[in-house]
């Protein structure tokens, strides 16, 4: 058994069976789940899907938006038990793998045309 089956077979039971399916450029709604002190409480955080990367157990995306002005991006791993879950509000028309040059941009320029 080389190294790369053993990798598989302990990250088999780690991976989620319903991924959500989204693309770069979509606006997505993610559910966390955030735990304070003996609590749990889902919070949502919404924005622009910029980048996704990997695969198979540690693939993850990064969400971009902007709170007062300011830009925020978050990076969430896809089989987090903490990412409850994955809502696409609009789907977006990129022609790139990547869209770190939003970062540059706010207001309308940083936009996203709708996939119809």
């Amino acid at each position: 058994m080389n190294a790369e089956n053993a990798a598989k077979i302990l990250t088999a039971g780690m991976i989620k069976e319903n991924k959500p399916q989204f693309e770069v450029g979509d606006t997505v709604r993610v559910s966390v789940r955030i735990k304070e002190g003996d609590k749990e409480r889902i919070q949502n955080f919404e924005g622009t899907v910029i980048a996704k990367k990997h695969g198979g157990v540690a693939e993850t995306f990064t969400v971009r938006r902007l709170s007062y002005g300011v830009g925020v991006e978050r990076v969430f791993p896809i089989n987090s038990p903490f990412v409850e879950d994955v809502k696409v509000i609009r789907r977006g028309k990129v022609r790139r793998a990547k869209l770190f040059y939003l970062r540059g941009r706010t207001g309308k320029a940083a936009k996203v045309k709708e996939k119809i």
